[in-house]
C-alpha cells in the first residue's frame, strides 16, 4: 500500500502490527467493527497481532479472524515487539499501540499510531506514536482511507 504524504515522503506500508488488548480488544474480547475492518485490511497488507495472551483466548482469535497471532513470552514485551518490527521491515510497518510495552514498536515503524482506547493509554506510547486517535476503529480506517492519514501526516 502506497501512500504519499505532501512534506514527509511516501511511505510504502507491506505490514499492519496490532496489539491486542488495549488496543483492538478489551479484557480479551474484539471491539465491536474490528474485525470487519481487519477482514478489508488483510486485502492491502499484512496483519499481524501480537499479544501476552493475557486472557488465554489468542489460538481461538487465530481460528476466528485467520491472521497471524504472535505470543509473546513474558517480560521484555516492549524488546519482543520492536524485534518483530524489525523484521518485518520497520520501514514498510504500520504499528497500532497504547502502552509502554508498544512504545518501541510505534516509534520503529514507519508510522506509529497510539490509541486512547478504555485502557488509557501510556505517556510513553503517546510521545513515540506519529499519530493519536481515541478509538482503533479509527486508526484502522486511517489505512482504510489514506486520504485521512494524509491530512493528519502532512507538513
Amino acid at each position: 500500500m502506497r501512500v504519499a504524504v505532501p512534506g514527509r515522503g511516501t511511505y510504502e506500508i507491506e505490514t499492519m502490527v496490532l496489539d491486542m488488548n488495549g488496543t483492538i480488544g478489551v479484557d480479551g474480547e474484539l471491539l465491536k467493527g474490528v474485525e470487519e475492518r481487519l477482514a478489508l485490511l488483510r486485502t492491502k497488507v499484512q496483519v499481524v497481532i501480537i499479544t501476552a495472551d493475557t486472557h488465554g483466548g489468542a489460538q481461538s482469535l487465530k481460528q476466528r479472524l485467520g491472521l497471524k497471532i504472535i505470543v509473546l513470552e513474558e517480560g521484555d514485551e516492549d524488546s519482543q515487539k520492536l524485534e518483530l518490527v524489525r523484521q518485518l521491515g520497520a520501514e514498510r510497518s504500520f504499528a497500532i499501540g497504547n502502552g509502554s510495552n508498544d512504545a518501541l514498536m510505534l516509534k520503529e515503524s514507519a508510522i506509529g499510531v497510539c490509541v486512547i482506547g478504555k485502557e488509557g493509554a501510556s505517556t510513553a506510547a503517546l510521545l513515540n506514536a506519529d499519530i493519536v486517535v481515541k478509538d482503533v476503529r479509527d486508526a484502522l480506517d486511517l489505512l482504510l482511507k489514506p486520504r485521512r492519514l494524509v491530512a493528519s501526516l502532512r507538513a
